[in-house]
Order: structure tokens, then sequence, then C-alpha cells
């Protein structure tokens, strides 16, 4: 049954594993997300969904156009400390979504899903307090023009529908965030993009190998190898 609480909107639905906490238009899901933890409305396995956001955001708090006809949901789990290594379970997850209606991903670091070089999806991960929220956009029905970068759709490939995305990726997020790092770690190298390419590093050029066992981005800066991790680099 859903129930229907007030003007945002709001619904409580049980998908899957998840409680999922939807609304028509909010600023952001990744704000709503904190702010339902804060007032105790919501825990671990919630997601927090939105048709579109006025204020989505992704690094650095770049925006994040947030259209009708796409995926914008915040995923809340139970989290003790930071793991370096979730992000990249979070990644593969999201590129066996995409697989899974036929799509081709690739993963270019720290949290772009591409589909045939272009942008299809983010990826924005935030911790707070006892929680970890995993912000994800995936672009179904319609793909922003951004100056910087191309983006794309999945409708561009196969049609698809909010809902549908979503309990496959609700399935899939599960799998991976669940999975041996070492099996992870196997899966995203052979999906990542900008391997053995140059990257800024400190100041200095780097060449980017990969990640190592705890998440750490594995760096050789001549003779040298160094690890990495987060915003430390930039490609």
């Amino acid at each position: 049954m859903v129930v229907i609480l007030y003007c945002w909107k709001m619904e409580y639905i049980k998908l899957a594993l998840y409680k999922v906490i939807s609304f028509d238009k909010i600023p952001s899901t990744q704000t709503m997300a904190q702010d339902l933890i804060s007032e105790k409305r919501a825990g671990d396995h919630t997601a927090v969904v939105a048709a579109a956001q006025s204020a989505g955001r992704g690094r650095f708090r770049r925006k994040w156009v947030s259209h009708h006809g796409n995926l914008y949901a915040s995923f809340i789990y139970g989290c003790e400390e930071r793991d370096a290594r979730l992000s990249y379970a979070v990644a593969i997850a999201v590129a066996d979504t995409l697989f899974s209606f036929g799509i081709v991903p690739t993963i270019k670091w720290p949290n772009d899903i591409l589909a045939d070089g272009k942008k299809i999806s983010g990826i924005l991960i935030e911790y707070f307090g006892r929680f970890v929220i995993v912000g994800i956009g995936i672009n179904i029905a319609t793909n922003p023009t951004v100056e910087e970068y191309q983006t794309t759709k999945i409708n561009d490939f196969v049609m698809a529908n909010e809902r549908d995305v979503l309990a496959r990726l609700m399935k899939y997020l599960d799998k991976w965030i669940k999975a041996d790092f070492a099996i992870v770690r196997e899966r995203w190298m052979s999906m990542a993009t900008g391997l053995n390419t140059t990257v800024k590093y400190r100041g200095a050029t780097a060449q980017l190998m990969g990640i190592n066992e705890n998440g750490a981005l594995v760096l050789r800066c001549g003779t040298r190898y160094v690890l990495a991790y987060g915003d430390e680099i930039m490609i």
C-alpha cells in the first residue's frame, strides 16, 4: 500500500529489501536523506528518490541538472567508519545495471559512468554520522547539455523507466557492496577507463596504474610507486 503524506507527494513503499521514500520534486535527495536521518525517520537500507531536483549536486557541490524522467536516488546504509572501497562497489553496481539493459559502460574514476564515452551516470558518496549516503543519478529519458563533457541516456540505447532501473540498481548495490573486495577490484579494473594514463598528483604528473586491496589508487611517479586516496589526484 502507498501512503501519500503531504504536499511534496512523499510516498513510502517497500521495494526489494529497501524502504523507498519517494518525492515528486525536492531540492536534493542527499540533503533530504540527511534530514530524514536526523529526524530518525530513515535508517539502513532506505532509498530517498525524487522525480526531479531543484538543487541536485555532485562532487565539490557542482550542480547536477535534474529534470523529470531520470533516476535521482540517495541510498542510506549503516556505516561505522569510512571505507575507500565502497565507491568501487557502487560504480560496478551502476555499471551492471546498465549492462542489464544491454548497454556496455565504462567507469571513469572517481565517480562517472560512461556509455559510448559519454557520461550517463554520476555518483556522490557522503558520510553522515553513523551512516553513509550513496547518491546516484542515472540519465534515462533526458540528458543535460554540459560544456565540459558529452552526455547520453539509457533511452538512446533502449527504452526503460525509472522504477525498473531503480529495482535493478538496488539488486546490484546489495550484491556488490557485500562482495569480497578482491572480486570488486578485479571487476572494476576490467571496466575502468583511464588506466595507464597521466594524472595530476600534488602538483606533479603521475601514471594511474590501478587500485590496491584497500581501495587506494596506485600511482607511478618516475621510478616510485605511491598510494593516493580520494581527491588527491585529478584526471
